[in-house]
């Protein structure tokens, strides 16, 4: 397989390499990846300026743009014959409504827009934990290879979203799981001459049987987007 990487935390983010050494056995790869951070920046496209492409190697390129820059750019221009793309591995989940506000859920849906197999692949973030980028790399591994196993209609998304919980050291498995369309807790505080968000993303509102849930109960969260 022809297999594109990217991502919306920035080329060189942990997730980022950990998901290149994961997916390394199943083909070849190719990273086009954003050189800042675009968290949050949802399906933003450039189109109206120049992106600027920086070549690390022969497969590697940084590109001045979004996450959705880099997959437009990388299967017009810098990569030819993609069968799979891969956003993240983002530190931080992509759960529930998110998926409307992630750059990197917006990476892979790009990609489907054009037909081709798109996964976004996203850590939760437990309060007061590290991530185990090593652990994380053998549940994508597994993950992705679940995945694949599936039948694979053009333009297909999936919003994959691996736990973070101290008791979890086994491979969890997969759980297809419909996106959770709870809001986020609106809540500003003042901060200078502004506001400043201050909602608490672990006690988010979530329903049973939905992506939230399924995540923070201790399963991988698979949803079909």
């Amino acid at each position: 397989m022809r297999i594109l990487l990217t991502n919306d935390d920035g080329f060189g983010a942990p997730g980022l390499e950990t998901l290149a050494q994961a997916i390394a056995p199943l083909g070849e790869i190719y990273i086009v990846a954003p050189r800042q951070e675009w968290s949050g920046c949802g399906h933003r496209v450039t189109t109206h300026e120049v992106l600027q492409v920086e070549s690390r190697g022969e497969r590697a390129f940084i590109v001045d743009g979004t996450p959705a820059d880099c997959v437009r750019l990388a299967l017009d221009r810098l990569v030819s014959d993609i069968d799979l793309v891969l956003s993240g591995i983002n530190r931080g989940g992509n759960l529930g409504v998110d998926v409307f506000y992630s750059g990197t859920v917006a990476a892979a849906r790009e990609a489907s827009f054009h037909g081709k197999l798109g996964i976004a692949l996203s850590h939760y973030l437990g309060r007061g934990l590290e991530i185990d980028w090593l652990r994380a790399g053998e549940w994508v591994k597994r993950a992705v290879a679940e995945l694949l196993a599936q039948p694979r209609p053009n333009g297909l998304l999936w919003n994959v979203n691996l736990p973070h919980r101290e008791d979890l050291l086994e491979y969890p498995g997969i759980a297809l799981a419909p996106v959770d369309p709870s809001p986020l807790e609106l809540r500003f505080e003042p901060d200078g001459s502004g506001f400043r968000y201050r909602g608490d993303y672990h006690r988010r509102a979530r329903r049973p049987g939905h992506d939230v849930a399924v995540c923070f109960g201790g399963k991988i969260a698979v949803s079909e987007l």
